[in-house]
């Protein structure tokens, strides 16, 4: 499934533009084992200005994508535009109007925060003074200017991907890619890291974010797109995706796991009350749209048919409900393949 995705955000008050525009995006991987087709036909639209989420599992081609736009991979068919240049044309313009923070960071450990920052900015043919003043604002910025001067090797995780994200806009790019920014933070730590990138977002900064994260994608992003397997499932803001999925999400876990699920899942599908039931092993989910007028009957069918109840749990719509209806399994519990780790 190809998707071009164009919706508004949030608030449905921005609409500056495009600042990236994708189509037909694909690249496939070689190897001896076979092909790889890790981006299949992407295309989407980024506006000037918001917080832009890739959310899916590991291995569904959200770095992939990144690395084409970003030029760090070869386009193999398709287009893409970056702040208003081709990708595969203009490379180095590109890189001069972008800003990129890895999964894995690239500050110098034996360095300080501050000999990173101006480094990066002299690598980007800034003078001296203008650089070492804004590294003085992007430390008051991002909240790092207690540890600036002690070496990136005694940075704990949330102060190291700070300065990551200095690192990214030193040199004040139009669009800011990060990739999976808040892997291995701790709640509070992520918290923080997800207001830092608001605040870049108020001051002008596009930010593109890759996620597996269905609370960092929920919380964070103005709009996104879903992907799966390489291709874009569904896209739109938070709100409108979850909108799809109408009612609310009733979760049984059952006693027995043979054959049980089923029965279950076929009597109550049955019910005028349930939308839909998708049945894995002995857990069931189903959509309602008054939970609590559901639960008692749900659980007087199961009784007269002498199915067991484990346990069951009450909650609105998710983007993870969102993931299950257009895929059919669940975003936390969707692994990839070793080929799709390798490739994504």
């Amino acid at each position: 499934m190809t998707a071009a995705v164009q919706y508004g955000d949030r608030e449905g008050k921005r609409q500056m533009g495009s600042i990236i525009t994708t189509k037909d995006l694909r690249k496939t991987f070689h190897s001896q084992r076979g092909n790889v087709d890790a981006v299949r036909g992407v295309s989407f639209d980024v506006e000037r200005g918001e917080i832009f989420g890739f959310l899916g599992p590991n291995g569904a081609g959200k770095t992939t994508t990144l690395r084409m736009l970003t030029t760090l991979l070869p386009i193999d068919s398709g287009s893409a535009i970056v702040a208003g240049l081709d990708v595969a044309r203009h490379p180095k313009e590109v890189r001069a109007r972008i800003g990129y923070v890895s999964q894995l960071g690239g500050a110098d450990n034996m360095a300080t925060g501050r000999e990173n920052l101006i480094l990066q900015g002299r690598l980007y043919g800034e003078s001296l003074p203008t650089v070492t003043k804004r590294a003085e604002e992007l430390m008051e910025i991002l909240d790092f200017s207690e540890f600036a001067d002690r070496r990136v090797k005694t940075y704990s995780g949330g102060q190291r991907r700070r300065l990551d994200i200095a690192l990214g806009i030193v040199h004040q790019p139009e669009v800011l890619f990060l990739d999976e920014p808040s892997t291995g933070l701790d709640p509070q730590n992520r918290a923080h890291l997800w207001d830092h990138v608001r605040g870049l977002r108020e001051r002008g900064t596009t930010v593109f974010v890759t996620t597996h994260y269905l609370e960092e994608a929920d919380a964070l992003c103005d709009r996104l797109v879903i992907m799966d397997h390489g291709e874009i499932v569904v896209g739109g803001t938070p709100r409108e995706l979850k909108r799809q999925v109408a009612g609310e999400s009733v979760v049984l876990t059952l006693r027995e796991a043979d054959g049980v699920a089923t029965r279950a899942s076929t009597l109550l599908a049955a019910q005028p009350f349930v939308r839909e039931v998708n049945a894995d092993d002995n857990e069931l989910r189903l959509y309602v749209e008054d939970g609590g007028a559901a639960l008692p009957q749900i659980l007087r069918l199961l009784d007269s048919e002498h199915i067991g109840v484990r346990s069951m749990s009450l909650s609105e719509a998710t983007l993870d409900d969102v993931f299950l209806h257009q895929t059919g399994r669940s975003l936390r519990d969707a692994g990839a393949t070793d080929d799709e780790k390798r490739s994504a």
